[in-house]
């Protein structure tokens, strides 16, 4: 159950995080950013419960609802840029260097 928390906790800080990045939101959809965070955060929590920390210790909330939330941001400041050098490379392949 307090996975579940856990997990849902960690995608309402990924929504917040998706906002507070502004730029290039336009590149990826609205759910990836708040996705991104609930996965790493489940990941997280379900390793450091096989490692033998507790659920109801302070740290496995604390790292757990860290984690999910870096990783998110860490990708809506990466993945803008790098949508956008893709997407010029491939109209330059795809249009023979015409465009």
């Amino acid at each position: 159950m307090e996975t579940m928390f856990a997990i849902l906790i960690a995608a309402g800080l990924g929504v917040i995080v998706r906002y507070a990045s502004r730029r290039g939101r336009d590149t990826y959809g609205v759910l990836l950013v708040p996705a991104v965070a609930a996965v790493v955060t489940a990941i997280v929590w379900e390793a450091l419960l096989w490692l033998g920390w507790t659920f109801d210790g302070t740290w496995i909330w604390v790292v757990g609802l860290l984690s999910g939330p870096l990783v998110a941001l860490i990708v809506a400041l990466t993945l803008p840029r790098r949508r956008v050098e893709h997407d010029r490379t491939l109209l330059r392949d795809l249009s023979h260097g015409r465009a």
